[in-house]
């Protein structure tokens, strides 16, 4: 068999080329869920409730049903029956569902009937005029919970403690030691596209127009649900208007499916901006200790994270914010432990960067209380304690990109400039300036996928992945590197993707996606070429015959000799005389246990941060950002950077703005709407930079590529957090930082918990 080479020389891979659905989305012509309309199509819009805790009494039916216009009113009389029920995990990733199996309300805006009519207007009217009453309980939503346990697990497995070295005796050996409680609040999933579906049966075949990061595992608990064969389930998803890990399978979603089912016709139903707060996850609270220790010289003796969470009454997912403290700095003993209430929200999920972005601004904040401690520039006591190796595992990692991280960003920012001391520099209008640094970092996963490549007698290439485009560029940045793998031009290639028929490429999670469909479009492509030069080089006729030996390189729709690149010939000629419409080559990918065990494979970076603050109003501004990032290979560097900047803007937002507040009485989110849960506009982020740090990291995956997607978010709340303090002298602690908490007595007042 041929050797293969494929020439990055050239190649799209790497440039950074506009996005091949750009000219789509701009013009409108990109086709969403919710713009489908098959024949026949009726709507549903959800009645959900406004307690979080107790049960429906009654609904006024006859009421809505009498309403011109509506066809039917599902509830938990007459709800089609599922196969399972929907408590039922019988696969990963699966979360109990409230699909109308009961009366019981276990969290405000949970579904309690779906109102289906002729229009969205007539289901809608139809909706309110259910008036549902209830029989109310008291709500908890608070961490104050009076009952308090250690979970099973935190994140997707991970055990809710972890000890490395003895951490008392490292704190008490400390000649400085500090010890600070931050808390984040609930934030909640806010796509620009809601979750929705438009869902037609075919006798037991079911055909979805929806969004989903996931299409293997959508059907796979579809088919659980409905008692169907997942291969009978097909689901169209070209475009996400965004996910953060919210979009696999709804509840609500499954209630548009069994309306469909009810009334025997396509259904589409789409929620509310309201109804987003609630039955689609959320991030939950966090109460987060750190007790840290170091020595004269700065360097730290141990750290102690300690985290409380909470999670529905129903079902389990605890926030992992510990789990960044195992990766970051080289204390000797490192412990982090964990603790949980139940409260009466649904349950929290997946949340751009879980874990990592709760944890983050927390452990940042605590390592500048540490160096101010210790009487050093924050910058410098990173550089004095980051790791070399992850710290709790020992695993090496890729420490030499961070420490360039590190200068490229303080150079581009000007961090020499900064004052030690807090309160120390205003602008020409009087106001306080401060600046803050923060490190980022984000795990290099990657999950299983597969690919199919084709190429074809009239000289075309065919590359097809069941992927996901959540707004990320994945269409373009997964065509580059098709079309590197093929030798072929970006341009001329056929990408399809998009649609559950299509070759399975994992979930869009996790920042793993470009890795994981990358590596698997990859395979595939060195399979076809493979099969196209096992018939040229057995072919007397061809230039390329009995190159075997040497190899053979593709580039450029052609097959050229390794060692004389004057001798080849392009693809269509050998299909052409071997008599052949088309090659193929299947390709998967997955990680590798092996180098997973050897190495720790972690994406790093630095975040500088500017804000300016009113001493008299203390409305604060994020003037200034500069972030530096080391994430393996770069396919697009326009893309990385558009993925970088929404991940520091996440950052601020995090830091200055998001936050949901429930109703203590009644457990309703009481700004349930972009009005009142505030999010950045681009008025709030005036300067953004994002430098990409050259890095070459062999064990991450064949691509070398890591993900870029979270990131920003890590480094970035809690430099915005540690600037403030810097322009203020006060240290604040709860998330996001409020006004209020920054009008204090005097600048003496330095601590603000």
């Amino acid at each position: 068999m041929a050797e293969v080479a494929r020439m990055r020389h050239g190649s799209s891979a790497g440039q950074p080329i506009t996005r091949r659905d750009g000219a789509l989305k701009v013009t409108g012509a990109a086709r969403f869920a919710a713009d489908n309309h098959p024949a026949g199509m009726l709507y549903a819009v959800l009645a959900t409730s406004r307690f979080g805790r107790g049960r429906v009494a009654s609904l006024d039916i006859a009421a809505a049903r009498a309403h011109p216009g509506v066809v039917e009113v599902m509830t938990p009389s007459n709800r089609p029956p599922l196969a399972l029920h929907p408590d039922d995990k019988a696969m990963p990733f699966a979360f109990r569902m409230d699909l109308l199996q009961d009366d019981r309300v276990r969290y405000a805006g949970q579904p309690v009937a779906v109102v289906i009519a002729e229009t969205l207007e007539a289901a809608t009217e139809g909706a309110a005029l259910l008036a549902p009453r209830y029989e109310a309980e008291p709500v908890e939503t608070t961490l104050d919970a009076a009952e308090v346990f250690v979970p099973p697990a935190v994140g997707v497995g991970d055990a809710p403690e972890h000890r490395h070295g003895d951490a008392e005796a490292g704190l008490a050996a400390g000649a400085r030691r500090i010890e600070a409680t931050y808390e984040t609040p609930f934030q909640f999933h806010n796509a620009m596209e809601p979750h929705g579906v438009v869902a037609a049966w075919d006798g037991d075949a079911l055909s979805l127009d929806m969004p989903t990061q996931g299409f293997a595992l959508t059907q796979a608990r579809l088919a659980g649900l409905f008692g169907i064969r997942p291969e009978d389930i097909h689901i169209r998803s070209p475009f996400i208007g965004g996910g953060f890990g919210s979009k696999l399978l709804s509840g609500p979603q499954v209630l548009g499916i069994l309306a469909a089912r009810l009334v025997g016709r396509p259904v589409k139903l789409v929620l509310t901006r309201a109804q987003m707060f609630g039955p689609v996850t959320h991030r939950a609270p966090t109460r987060q200790t750190l007790r840290l220790g170091a020595a004269e010289d700065g360097a730290l003796t141990a750290i102690h994270h300690h985290v409380r969470t909470a999670s529905s009454r129903f079902d389990d997912f605890f926030e992992p914010a510990a789990g960044v403290t195992h990766t970051l700095y080289a204390a000797p003993a490192i412990m982090t432990t964990n603790e949980a209430v139940r409260l009466d929200t649904g349950t929290p999920g997946f949340m751009r960067a879980p874990g990592e972005a709760s944890g983050s601004i927390a452990l940042e904040s605590a390592i500048d209380e540490m160096a101010f401690a210790c009487g050093m520039d924050p910058l410098e006591f990173r550089l004095r304690n980051y790791a070399e190796v992850e710290p709790v595992s020992g695993r090496p990692f890729s420490s030499k990109a961070l420490r360039e991280c590190y200068a490229q960003g303080a150079e581009r920012f000007g961090w020499s400039g900064r004052s030690l001391a807090p309160r120390g520099m205003r602008d020409g209008q009087g106001l306080l300036v401060g600046w803050g640094v923060g490190t980022a970092t984000f795990p290099a996963l990657m999950f299983q996928g597969e690919a199919r490549a084709v190429l074809h007698r009239d000289g075309g290439a065919t590359v097809e992945i069941g992927a996901h485009d959540m707004g990320q560029g994945a269409w373009t940045a997964l065509a580059q590197i098709a079309a590197e793998s093929l030798g072929v031009d970006h341009e001329t290639l056929a990408f399809r993707s998009g649609h559950s028929d299509l070759p399975n490429a994992g979930i869009a999670g996790g920042s793993a996606h470009t890795a994981t469909a990358g590596s698997a479009i990859r395979d595939a492509g060195t399979k076809a070429i493979a099969a196209l030069a096992e018939i040229a080089v057995a072919d007397p006729q061809s230039p390329l015959f009995g190159a075997g030996n040497v190899g053979v390189v593709a580039r450029g729709g052609r097959l050229l000799r390794r060692d004389d690149e004057s001798r080849g010939e392009r693809f269509a000629q050998i299909l052409a005389r071997a008599g052949r419409d088309s090659v193929e080559g299947r390709g998967s990918a997955a990680a590798d246990p092996a180098l997973a065990e050897r190495y720790a494979m972690h994406a790093h970076g630095a975040v500088f941060a500017e804000v300016k603050v009113d001493p008299e109003l203390g409305q604060v501004r994020a003037t200034r950002l500069v972030g530096a990032f080391a994430a393996g290979r770069i396919i697009n560097p326009r893309l990385v950077r558009s993925q970088y900047y929404g991940g520091m803007i996440w950052g601020v937002s995090f830091a200055l703005h998001e936050r949901a507040v429930l109703d203590p009485c009644s457990g309703r989110v009481m700004n349930a709407d972009l009005a009142e849960y505030h999010v950045p506009v681009n008025a709030d982020v005036p300067s953004l930079e994002a430098i990409l740090i050259e890095e070459e990291d062999p064990h991450v995956n064949p691509l070398g590529i890591k993900g870029v997607g979270e990131i920003g978010i890590t480094g970035t709340a809690g430099a915005i957090a540690n600037a403030v303090w810097h322009a203020t002298g006060v240290r604040v602690r709860h998330f996001p930082i409020a006004i209020e908490r920054l009008l204090v007595p005097s600048p003496a007042a330095v601590d603000n918990a």
